[in-house]
């Protein structure tokens, strides 16, 4: 049998194969990068939201998607090299819980799709709410209700509060605008602080209290800085006896006295919804950010003790969660 023949029976055996002989290739399964600065104990709460969200929509894990995790384990500078991990094994979104941990997925990709759980500061990351305008989308903590509102519940704990200090890591932002434009309401005077490094945290305080300042409000910001020593603002906060308001619930985890800020695991499990819509063929481009809707109070009566201050009964009734 010379060769032509027998490419041409193999040709004919394979038109007139049953379909269901034919060998199928298996579905590609989609992988999402899930990118966090911290453990899985640390995010134990939101990466189960997100989980949750997910099955909310029908998802398996497993089975019709696989999630690949990536933890700096509170190493920050690790953050791009685990962000180029995931862009190595090309997966199909990445979940960034904040604003700094897009830039730094940012800095990896410029094609795959990344979500924001919970960000910040979006400088550099979309060009509006309503027009990301490249692979950056998902939800913000940013609301035009949350300066007046932190203000407010100070002024509510400390009735004769007439100055107020702001931990920033830039000096311009929506947040601080937000406060500065509400303060006059409130009357009281604001004072700016600056950290750039760690190092100046601790002299941001000693300028609070040289400025006489009553309370204290930490801004919400891009670099992650803050959120990264938490643990030693909160500190500082309680060796100064200086009443502070924190802009994120895992600043109470570190002692923090009180906390106003958008239901952040209401927005992972919302952020599964973007995944979803992404998977499903949609472009970052054309997901307009989401403002948050759910705002939750926190306060540490513990925390509240250590100061000597008394939280009024009509603020405790308000709050979502109190830590004793």
């Amino acid at each position: 049998m010379t060769r032509t023949i027998r490419v041409i029976i193999c040709l004919l055996a394979a038109v007139f194969l049953p379909a269901g002989s034919v060998a199928q290739q298996p579905a590609k399964i989609p992988r999402i990068g899930f990118l966090s600065s911290g453990s899985p104990s640390t995010a134990l709460g939101f990466s189960e939201a997100f989980r949750q969200g997910l099955r909310d929509l029908g998802y398996v894990e497993g089975k019709d998607i696989v999630i690949e995790y990536r933890w700096a384990e509170g190493k920050f500078d690790r953050m791009t090299d685990l962000a180029g991990e995931l862009v190595r094994l090309k997966v199909d979104v990445i979940l960034a819980p904040n604003s700094a941990i897009a830039r730094a997925a940012k800095k990896a990709t410029t094609t795959i799709p990344i979500v924001m759980a919970n960000g910040g500061n979006l400088e550099g990351l979309v060009s509006s709410l309503a027009r990301p305008g490249g692979n950056v989308t998902g939800l913000t903590n940013i609301s035009s209700e949350l300066g007046g509102k932190r203000l407010e519940l100070l002024k509510e704990i400390l009735p004769r509060l007439d100055r107020v200090a702001l931990l920033v890591t830039e000096l311009e932002s929506l947040a601080i605008k937000e406060i500065k434009d509400a303060a006059p309401s409130f009357q009281v005077q604001v004072q700016i602080l600056e950290v750039r490094i760690a190092d100046d945290i601790e002299k941001a305080f000693e300028a609070a209290i040289k400025g006489r300042a009553g309370a204290l409000a930490v801004i919400s910001e891009g670099s992650g800085l803050l959120l990264r020593n938490r643990k030693q603002i909160a500190d500082l906060a309680v060796k100064h006896r200086l009443p502070t308001i924190y802009p994120q619930i895992l600043y109470m985890s570190s002692g923090g006295l009180m906390s106003y800020s958008a239901n952040e695991v209401d927005m992972y499990r919302r952020a599964a919804i973007y995944v979803d819509k992404i998977l499903k063929g949609r472009k970052p481009v054309d997901l307009p950010v989401e403002q948050p809707t759910k705002f939750e109070l926190v306060i540490n009566l513990k925390t509240a003790k250590q100061i000597g201050l008394t939280i009024p009964p009509n603020v405790l009734a308000r709050a979502d969660r109190v830590i004793k």
